[in-house]
């Protein structure tokens, strides 16, 4: 079925993304996933192609747009193409929101034109080792000492942790924290007590650099508090309807890739001399998966049309979350069973796929966290109803 979600303009901009990939990704994706970190400079690349900042305001050389199927885009380019370390949608669709929204004239002024250059890689620090889903509970704090914060804590799995030059750190300003008493402050590289501890070594996604970071006595000016003070919480959710979009959109994207590729490697292979193909097994599988990835990749441009226009809300953004992520490890798992023995092999696609498609279920929000949001629309209230 023919997608109608993308304009001329989309599927020029797909082209773009298709040549950046092939010239300053897949060449060293190799190599930085033994590295487990990309180069500085493909940001900057990033940055001189119009790859960074999509919806930042072209004063600040920015894309200038608020089009989120630009970054659907994008998004899925980089799922299809397997290169899971250059972090642009964490860049453009998470961090990206909270600069543009909430930053003061003078802020902006300060960290936009390096935000869309490629010059300021970006990350936002919420999860610490004893608070993942449940923000609520965070206990990294910022007290007021005048002219400046001091902040203090610890935060774990954070993307582009090694190479950010500016993070954006959740704490508490208040002694009960909570959803009425956390603030977003940006860390910048170089603050005194700002320290990165491991890049961490994950089963997947190796050229994602993912890091600890601490906080010792940061002296963190006023000047850098983004936003209002307290109001932390309901920015966050207020940005999670995108981030979970964005994973949901990659998700997608990914299973139909795979499947692809499988599709190719059972028409060639043979088993009991013919080709897998022919195997009765073989063929429901595929009609299987091909159905299912259909029918999310409908669900999940609905998504992408409503978000563009305003119109998602949280609960539809949590289902496509975790139908789209659960059904993307469903497939590659499939899939790398009809590759047999060499779908065990890292230098085939399929198992690369496997391993980066873990994580999907989990970060962003799990699985089960989403099924909560979305049960308590439906039951939490008599008043609630079923969405729409």
């Amino acid at each position: 079925m023919q997608r109608d979600i993308y304009t001329a303009e989309h599927e020029a901009f797909r082209d773009t993304v298709r040549t950046f990939l092939a010239k300053e990704v897949l060449p060293h994706h190799a190599r930085w996933e033994r590295e487990g970190v990309v180069d500085r400079d493909v940001w900057r690349a990033a940055g001189r192609q119009g790859l960074l900042g999509l919806a930042v305001p072209e004063e600040y050389g920015g894309g200038g747009t608020d089009d989120f199927r630009y970054s659907a885009v994008l998004i899925e380019e980089f799922a299809r193409a397997g290169a899971s370390g250059l972090a642009l949608s964490l860049h453009n669709d998470i961090v990206g929101p909270y600069l543009t929204r909430l930053a003061t004239e003078e802020q902006k002024r300060r960290w936009l034109p390096g935000h869309t250059s490629g010059e300021l890689v970006t990350a936002i620090a919420m999860t610490e080792p004893g608070a993942g889903s449940d923000l609520q509970g965070i206990r990294a704090t910022a007290t007021d000492e005048g002219d400046h914060y001091r902040l203090d804590g610890t935060k774990t799995f954070i993307s582009n942790g090694i190479l950010a030059d500016l993070v954006i750190v959740v704490a508490r300003t208040t002694p009960e924290g909570g959803s009425g008493g956390q603030s977003l402050l940006v860390v910048e590289r170089g603050m005194p007590g700002f320290e990165r501890g491991r890049n961490l070594d994950k089963i997947g996604q190796k050229a994602q650099d993912t890091a600890e970071l601490f906080f010792d006595g940061v002296r963190v000016p006023k000047a850098n508090l983004l936003g209002e003070e307290n109001k932390a919480f309901s920015y966050l959710m207020a940005n999670l309807a995108q981030e979970r979009l964005a994973i949901a959109v990659g998700a997608a994207a990914a299973a139909e890739h795979v499947l692809e590729l499988t599709v190719e490697y059972v028409r060639e292979r043979e088993a009991f001399g013919r080709p897998l193909a022919r195997l009765q097994h073989v063929r429901f599988e595929a009609a299987e998966m091909a159905t299912e990835t259909a029918v999310t990749r409908s669900f999940v441009d609905r998504c992408v049309t409503e978000h563009s226009a305003g119109r998602l809300d949280a609960v539809h953004a949590s289902m496509a979350k975790w139908w789209a992520t659960e059904l993307q490890k469903r497939v590659v798992d499939r899939c790398l069973q009809l590759h047999g023995g060499y779908g065990y092999m890292t230098e085939y696609a399929v198992a690369r796929a496997f391993l980066d498609s873990r994580i999907q279920t989990i970060y962003g929000g799990t699985t089960e966290i989403m099924k909560e949001i979305i049960g308590r629309s439906l039951l939490d209230s008599p008043s609630a109803r079923r969405p729409s």
